[in-house]
């Protein structure tokens, strides 16, 4: 399991650093004017003979950040760590119950947030649908941890696609691709697998 030690704050900044710089420039490019499978925010749901053993049975929320690249997150795997374990010396961290998420492998320790809230949480945020954020930088994210911590989920690492990779995976028959819900992506994750898998299923059939 990744998350076996406490990351120090000054590991998120640097571990962040560099990953910002790019995804900044690529934010301030417009998306892809026509309309594709994944040309907005979509749920991503393995399908059942996806085998890679990273990501079978997950469920991902997508956002596309230009230049057919993509940036998302699991929302499915729960470690058993928790923000306190990570970070015993920050008090609100202990005070947050729920489980650290792995979003993904890249930037694995570094903690993100998937905030549902009225407008940006601040910061290098990125709006993957309305009133549904990820906050990247550790300011913003401390500030969520501080203030509203039962409007988010906290996460470890993402996943990133570089250009084409996603269309690629789509080709190859790896995910069904549905439309996003702020409160299906932050619901609890027993089962949600299964319901979404199933649910793509029939509607792939036309049943």
């Amino acid at each position: 399991m990744i998350l076996k030690r406490s990351f120090p704050r000054g590991v998120q900044r640097a571990a962040l650093g560099i990953f910002l710089a790019s995804l900044a420039g690529l934010l301030s490019l417009p998306l892809p004017a026509r309309a594709d499978d994944t040309s907005e925010t979509v749920l991503l749901v393995a399908k059942r003979t996806l085998r890679d053993p990273f990501y079978r049975s997950t469920v991902l929320v997508v956002r596309p950040i230009g230049q057919d690249q993509h940036v998302g997150v699991i929302i499915n795997r729960p470690t058993r760590v928790t923000l306190g374990q990570l970070f015993p010396d920050h008090e609100p961290s202990r005070r947050v119950r729920d489980p650290v998420y792995l979003g993904g492998p890249t930037n694995a320790s570094v903690i993100f947030a998937l905030v549902h809230r009225q407008g940006s949480p601040g910061g290098k945020s990125i709006e993957f649908l309305p009133d549904l954020f990820m906050a990247f930088e550790s300011k913003t994210v401390d500030a969520i941890i501080e203030k509203e911590p039962d409007h988010a989920r906290f996460l470890a690492g993402l996943v990133a696609w570089r250009p084409g990779e996603l269309r690629d995976e789509l080709r190859r028959g790896a995910w069904h691709v549905m439309d996003p819900d702020p409160e299906l992506i932050l619901r609890e994750p027993d089962g949600l697998w299964e319901e979404l898998v199933s649910r793509a299923e029939v509607r792939a059939n036309g049943i």
